[in-house]
């Protein structure tokens, strides 16, 4: 069954467009969930939270086109705050490397008159995305958006382990230079 019609689904409150939505994006949200939360079953938890999510927030939005990705940015949030819950005083070491290495070019804000516009920042990051090569986005994509290791996005792109560090190093500096040209300090 096609996105709009899963979508349809949600909008007549039609209970079936859960059952769908778990039929054709279950394995790849437990998949997201689980590289974030580290246990199969917190994964499942989080994806059942997704559904409910999803039926919650579908209406007002209509994610037609677009719904894993929509489905993505539920899991990914859930699954996050699943992390921080059980672990507030010791993050997983994953996370944090992860982490750290975006705080060297993405811009934080010190106090509340600092806060960066959500929607500029984002149009900014758009920005320097849609100026990567193909190659080069989808790295960058996987690595920090569905967290994946060193090892497998060599696998999964056919380079070596230090091209793939090498490149990532790269896009995450020009992305520090393309963000301070926007005029965000770092």
């Amino acid at each position: 069954m096609d996105d709009e019609r899963i979508v349809e689904l949600y909008l007549l409150r039609d209970e079936a467009a859960i059952r769908y939505t778990a039929e054709k994006f279950g394995k790849r949200l437990r998949v997201l969930s689980g590289r974030i939360v580290g246990d199969q079953q917190t994964a499942e938890e989080c994806e059942n939270d997704t559904y409910l999510e999803a039926w919650n927030r579908i209406p007002p939005h209509e994610p037609g086109g677009y719904l894993y990705a929509f489905l993505a940015r539920i899991i990914r949030h859930i699954s996050l705050n699943c992390c921080r819950d059980r672990s507030r005083l010791k993050r997983r070491a994953y996370i944090c490397e992860l982490s750290a290495e975006m705080e060297q070019c993405i811009p934080g804000p010190d106090d509340v008159e600092c806060r960066i516009d959500d929607l500029a920042f984002g149009e900014a990051l758009n920005g320097f995305l849609g100026s990567l090569d193909e190659e080069k986005r989808n790295l960058f994509v996987r690595r920090y958006w569905y967290l994946d290791s060193i090892a497998e996005l060599s696998g999964r792109f056919a380079f070596s382990e230090s091209k793939v560090k090498t490149t990532l190093h790269r896009c995450r500096r020009q992305l520090r230079e393309h963000l301070e040209k926007e005029g965000y300090h770092i």
